[in-house]
């Protein structure tokens, strides 16, 4: 039976379209607040996260500056899941700047798909929405969520502007037929949903992350491109993407992947080093030696 954090997202769902955007940020940022104070579990990890990201050197307080903005971002992103249904085109277009597009129409030309890796990094459902809008297919396997009701409710969110969401626990045959119609099959590299992963360094410590985007790209012979989505103070999105990544042809398949996730990896780094506040993970990457 749907809880009260089920009844709580389609409230929220009900309301925030009719909120409008500078008073829902500074309200986002209040909840953002008492998020980080009472929410301990989870404050612990961004910190323990900024920690590794950031060095030894940087001062606790600042370490705890960027986690209240960390939690911020977490709510700031929900707030656009929730208006995301009755966002329209042109508004998309007027907030999201795409860089780095080209790399994606070049990795397309080869009629082989995309497979495409992020990080959870910035905005996510606005920056899709205006991938979508530039004509893309795009299909993205994802966690599920309890209760079964609220993951059908943010999945269809999530969905309602065309974008296919598949469970990442059922069958992956989503990912390859929509390779082979040219569209793009997207995974993130920064959390390993499914345990099943590689353990490589990651800032410096091991971390276990996932593998399946390289395994792909190995099986279909798809381009892999990184893109990664930035919010700027304003509230509107950066997304730019990097030039398509082709795993090495030669070795044996243990040896090219560890190629191909030592070149993800280094970009996904770089990536988060520039916003470590915007990245949204609240759950442990990091392993013991």
């Amino acid at each position: 039976m749907p809880g009260p954090v089920y009844y709580l997202y389609r409230l929220s769902g009900a309301l925030v379209p009719h909120v409008p955007p500078a008073i829902g940020y500074a309200l986002c940022r209040g909840a953002g607040m008492l998020f980080y104070q009472f929410n301990k579990p989870a404050r612990a990890v961004v910190e323990q996260n900024l920690r590794q990201i950031l060095g030894q050197a940087v001062p606790p307080a600042e370490i705890k500056r960027l986690a209240r903005q960390t939690f911020n971002h977490i709510l700031y992103n929900h707030f656009d899941l929730f208006r995301l249904p009755r966002m329209n085109d042109d508004a998309v277009q007027q907030v999201v700047t795409v860089e780095g597009w080209h790399h994606v129409t070049d990795a397309l030309s080869a009629s082989k798909g995309i497979v495409m890796t992020s990080a959870h990094l910035g905005n996510i459902e606005v920056v899709l929405y205006a991938m979508l809008l530039r004509g893309l297919k795009i299909t993205i396997p994802v966690e599920r969520i309890e209760p079964p009701a609220l993951f059908d409710y943010v999945t269809n969110l999530r969905m309602s502007k065309g974008l296919t969401l598949i469970p990442i626990d059922g069958p992956l045959i989503h990912l390859l037929r929509t390779l082979k119609k040219g569209g793009v099959a997207g995974l993130a590299g920064d959390r390993d949903i499914t345990n099943t992963g590689q353990i490589v360094p990651f800032f410096g410590r091991n971390a276990r992350l996932p593998d399946g985007h390289v395994r792909l790209a190995l099986k279909t012979g798809a381009p892999l491109v990184l893109g990664f989505s930035r919010r700027l103070n304003d509230h509107s999105y950066r997304a730019y993407f990097l030039p398509a990544y082709y795993p090495p042809e030669h070795g044996s398949e243990e040896e090219r992947v560890a190629e191909a996730m030592n070149h993800v990896v280094k970009q996904i780094e770089k990536a988060i080093r520039q916003t470590p506040e915007q990245w949204t993970v609240t759950v442990p990457v990091w392993v013991d030696a």
